[in-house]
């Protein structure tokens, strides 16, 4: 089925025709029809299936059929991460491309003024991270009494990472009569109960098993000791069929450690996790895209919204304690019907959550050995890693661990100003008072109230 037959404007479908989409997805063909409609939506699919493009373009085509009126921001986008925002801004540019349509993002770790300034200007579209936005709107920034069309994308996600009072209170200032859409990869009952909440007999559209990866990814484990996988992650690099991989860490510096190791090794690395600044992230990102890097290692919650074309491979370096992560991770390659391949390094004490993941996906995993690795080698020598910074309170020490500087330990006024040369530090020092010179002579009471008279007086 083409796109034109599922009912988008002429200025969006002119759009997609430059994008260089032919034919809609499943989730696609299947969810703009009821949206066009006005109906509100749970729209579960795998990850990499097109679900953006699905709440997008009939959106826009609503706004491109609507009378304009007041300026007013007539659509939010919630996602659950900065990056995630960053992609959606993309799709919603070019897809409104030939509309008089303006559009904000909205997220944290950047200055307040501008995305202020977006929100005072009534944009018709804003796409936000639940933390940042509350945040502005309870200092009234925003006008959402024209509100028409809510989406909580990634919803598992966000509700899992806490972000539910969050959603409650910024739902709670919005029109309640309005259209809202849900979009995931995977959606627990727990959290479609929630749906009654926000949604008004909303349509499912489910595309696939919930539990389902993309058929189009080979997924297949390397049993491995724990002290072997940076080793083994080394040797798999040295095929140059991994051209473009993504590994994920259960931690922030885990990534590090990864990273840093392979960079050592000659392979060019990038990291992406909550610790890096929003500029960092988004320069990690680029690099990946354009090859300046071959390997970009993250964090599940960093790598949401990660929606890079021709991922080769995605490599669980550390295996996720929970089925749906693995779901989201492997999702990253075999995007729109692409051909990718997911690797996971397995060791004992993941053996348990890999049964819970064969018996959610409904399958078993292969099993396989890398060519050429040595499993029995034994734990590779750690290096030492640079010291980040110098212990201020660390000092060289002289014979007998006094420390330098004067020679004597602080203790008074009356020891030849030892206490000064050591607060210098390793610079140049002031002779010591000689042995054969006599101590200063402590000064009488009748004297020192002379001295300090001529101070008060100016004499």
């Amino acid at each position: 089925m083409p796109f034109k037959a599922l009912g988008l404007d002429a200025k969006i479908l002119q759009a997609i025709a430059e994008a260089g989409y032919t034919e809609p997805t499943p989730i696609q063909t299947a969810a703009i029809p009821p949206i066009i409609a006005g109906s509100d939506l749970i729209g579960i699919a795998q990850t990499g299936t097109g679900k953006t493009a699905a709440f997008t373009l009939p959106i826009l085509t609503r706004l491109a059929t609507a009378p304009t009126g007041q300026k007013r921001t007539r659509v939010l986008i919630l996602a659950p991460t900065r990056e995630l925002v960053v992609q959606i801004e993309e799709n919603v540019i070019a897809y409104a491309r030939h509309l008089p349509l303006s559009i904000a993002k909205v997220f944290g770790g950047v200055g307040e003024r501008p995305q202020i300034q977006a929100l005072r200007s009534g944009c018709d579209v804003v796409i936000a991270t639940p933390g940042r936005l509350l945040d502005l709107m309870g200092q009234r920034h925003g006008d959402f009494s024209g509100l028409q069309h809510l989406v909580l994308d990634e919803a598992d996600r966000m509700l899992d990472m806490g972000f539910l009072p969050s959603i409650k209170r910024i739902i709670q200032s919005l029109p309640k009569k309005r259209q809202t859409l849900m979009f995931s990869a995977t959606l627990s009952k727990e959290i479609e109960a929630l749906t009654h909440e926000f949604q008004h007999s909303p349509k499912i559209v489910q595309i696939g098993r919930r539990s389902n990866p993309a058929e189009t990814v080979t997924q297949f484990v390397y049993e491995v000791p724990m002290h072997l996988k940076p080793v083994l992650l080394s040797h798999l690099l040295q095929d140059e069929k991994l051209d473009m991989v993504l590994v994920f860490t259960r931690t922030k510096h885990g990534a590090d450690r990864v990273a840093r190791r392979l960079e050592q090794t000659g392979v060019k690395c990038a990291t992406l996790h909550a610790n890096r600044s929003q500029n960092q992230r988004l320069k990690a990102l680029a690099d990946f895209k354009s090859g300046a890097v071959r390997v970009l290692v993250a964090t599940d919650i960093a790598a949401r919204g990660i929606d890079v074309d021709g991922i080769s491979h995605v490599v669980n370096y550390d295996f996720p304690m929970h089925s749906e992560d693995y779901v989201h991770r492997i999702g990253r390659t075999g995007r729109a019907q692409a051909i990718g391949d997911a690797i996971s390094f397995i060791t004992s004490e993941d053996q348990s959550a890999l049964r819970s993941l064969e018996k959610f996906i409904g399958r078993g995993l292969v099993r396989k050995k890398a060519e050429g690795f040595n499993y029995a080698a034994s734990a590779p020598p750690r290096t030492e890693e640079p010291p980040r910074h110098r212990d201020p309170r660390s000092r060289p020490q002289g014979r007998g661990g006094r420390p330098q500087g004067g020679g004597q330990e602080r203790s008074g006024r009356g020891q030849g100003g030892g206490g000064r040369e050591e607060q210098r530090g390793q610079g140049q020092q002031k002779p010591q008072r000689q042995a054969s010179q006599e101590p200063r002579q402590p000064q009488s009471a009748e004297t020192g109230k002379r001295s300090l008279w001529r101070r008060l007086s100016g004499t």
